[in-house]
């Protein structure tokens, strides 16, 4: 038992120097949009593009742009939002396979825990974009989902980018959530479908305030 103590003792210290560092190099950022997606995506992937552009116009529309700094749709929208013009935020955590961080970051925050990552992501986003990608993709739109589901946050605009994608697994929510009482078809409307940057950037001026 007094080992446990002592261990969690140890922690916590760490996490609140974690938490204290990422608000003070994230103090003064613009409104930002968090973008979320594969980090597999490589610079032939049509994907890649879509999201370069996606994020340089959202550059251009005002807003900073907020990703894990990885490769994949997280370079693709840094590279976008350093070619706006606009604040490219690399929020790095550290992996046991660990993956560099993105040359197109020009902010970066380095994390150990996963949990205060996604408080940053939060914190500082007016809304979030999520593109086609793994199961590291779902955790974070799972996480915005729930904490805007049970009202933890402000109701902001959660983006599905590209229904081909995503459409399956709306249906399999519709199909066995919703049917079976699990959540309401009302909670789902928390998210809306998406299929091009401009679509994205227009949904985006009409309900975020600037």
């Amino acid at each position: 038992m007094r080992m446990r103590e002592r261990r969690n003792f140890r922690r916590k210290p760490e996490k609140r120097a974690e938490t204290v560092n990422g608000f003070d190099g994230l103090r003064g950022l613009p409104k930002c949009v968090s973008i979320f997606g594969s980090a597999r995506s490589t610079p032939e992937d049509p994907l890649y593009e879509t999201a370069r552009e996606l994020a340089r116009l959202i550059g251009e529309a005002g807003y900073g742009i907020i990703t894990g700094g990885g490769p994949g749709i997280m370079e693709a929208c840094n590279r976008g939002a350093k070619e706006a013009g606009a604040p490219s935020v690399g929020l790095h955590i550290h992996l046991p396979k660990e993956q560099s961080v993105n040359p197109y970051v020009t902010t970066r925050c380095d994390f150990r825990y996963f949990a205060i990552r996604k408080l940053m992501f939060v914190k500082y986003a007016v809304a979030y974009v999520v593109m086609p990608g793994g199961m590291g993709t779902l955790d974070e739109l799972g996480e915005a989902f729930v904490l805007a589901q049970t009202k933890h946050i402000k109701n902001f605009p959660i983006i599905l980018y590209d229904g081909s994608f995503w459409n399956g697994l709306l249906d399999w929510i519709r199909n066995s959530m919703i049917k079976n009482g699990y959540i309401s078809e009302q909670e789902l409307d928390l998210v809306t479908v998406l299929n091009s940057p401009r679509e994205v950037v227009a949904y985006l001026n009409k309900f975020v305030v600037m």
